[in-house]
């Protein structure tokens, strides 16, 4: 028995990839509707043989331990349970398709992030993207073939896309059917493969897409765009392009849900005097009222300021926090101002109130009511 390893020429620790792209150039060059002679013919049945056993996880085992891949009967020689399920249902466990297999297949989906801000999440609006993926070739138009050519019927197994075989088992001789080595399953050979695709139908190349990035969108909402992923084997259908939002942190806005939160500082005497400032929103400068006797902590909102609601109308809101600022350093003048402010207000010499750590938004409202 020749050695399987040295007919496809590869090393006794390939890889399956590499076996398979070792046998597939074999194939193409000694397949009989491109080298007629006997010789090629014997080498394309030997290259055949070889691969039907390097590729299957279990005869390569067997082989390797020195056995026979084909078996001799009962289990553990070369056929088990997936020959019988070959034998009673077609193919391994059931699952081998009937007739040839389809050259062009879907191409795979693919997951791609974009980060945005906080407006563009608001807001909505659109994006270039420079994807890298696969087109279908330009010089086969995904035929697989060079120009003027055109798949070739398998010799082997007649268009089928199958072959069978007698085998020996403990339930005597079975006939098992199995995919074609020759064409792999697809009835056909491509004699003349296109040289810029090298038979696959399709290239990688890059190119450019818009997308809508629609408004209310957040981090981890996903974009599913239909057939703006990879061509498929073949030129097949190309299949769906998923854009995943990364939405970046703003440096004054904090994002909850479809509104929006900001801490704005004050003095304590525009707190106590209550005043106007302006507030820069997503919308633009904005006049924000702070009203006379301000506490800090205190929470404002301003309608519709917030992110657009990603379904339904409207929009969320801007929640604006106060924070009261309170003088480190004074002067002497000021000093005595607040003295003599002090005393008019009796809190010169302040005891102090103790209050529950969580008070309730009616007892504040009950003791502003109250005066205290």
């Amino acid at each position: 028995m020749s050695d399987y390893y040295e007919v496809l020429g590869v090393s006794r620790t390939a890889s399956p990839e590499e076996i398979k792209k070792a046998y597939r150039k074999l194939a193409r060059q000694l397949h009989p509707d491109v080298n007629p002679s006997e010789e090629a013919s014997e080498r394309f049945k030997e290259v055949g043989r070889a691969y039907e056993v390097l590729s299957s996880p279990e005869k390569r085992q067997a082989y390797d331990n020195g056995g026979d891949p084909n078996g001799s009967g009962g289990f553990g020689a070369g056929f088990g349970f997936t020959d019988i399920f070959e034998t009673f249902f077609g193919g391994a466990g059931g699952g081998a398709a009937r007739g040839p297999l389809p050259r062009q297949r879907r191409g795979q989906d693919a997951l791609i992030r974009i980060e945005i801000d906080l407006s563009e999440a608001a807001f909505g609006g659109q994006r270039e993207l420079q994807l890298d993926t696969a087109v279908v070739c330009p010089v086969c138009s995904g035929s697989c073939c060079q120009p003027g050519t055109q798949p070739q019927i398998c010799d082997v197994c007649k268009g089928r896309g199958q072959t069978q075989r007698v085998a020996r088992s403990f339930l005597g001789q079975v006939m098992t059917t199995q995919a074609c080595v020759a064409c792999q399953g697809f009835g056909t050979v491509i004699p003349s493969p296109c040289l810029e695709c090298s038979g696959e139908g399709r290239v990688r190349s890059r190119r450019s897409l818009t997308i809508k990035v629609p408004a209310g969108v957040e981090t981890g909402t996903r974009i599913q765009l239909s057939g703006q992923a990879e061509i498929g084997p073949g030129g097949g259908p190309a299949g769906d392009l998923y854009v995943e939002i990364v939405e970046s942190q703003h440096a004054v806005f904090t994002r909850r849900g479809d509104d929006i939160h900001c801490t704005v500082e004050v003095p304590m005497t525009a707190a106590a005097l209550g005043t106007t400032i302006q507030l820069e929103t997503l919308d633009g400068t904005e006049n924000f009222e702070v009203r006379s006797g301000a506490q800090a902590g205190e929470a404002t909102t301003m309608r519709g300021l917030g992110v657009t609601h990603l379904r339904g109308g409207g929009r969320g809101d801007l929640v604006v926090h106060l924070a009261v600022v309170t003088p480190i350093k004074l002067d002497e003048q000021q000093e005595e101002l607040l003295r003599q402010f002090a005393k008019l207000r009796g809190e010169d010499r302040p005891a102090g109130r103790m209050t529950p750590v969580h008070t309730s938004v009616f007892s504040k409202l009950r003791d502003r009511f109250s005066g205290r």
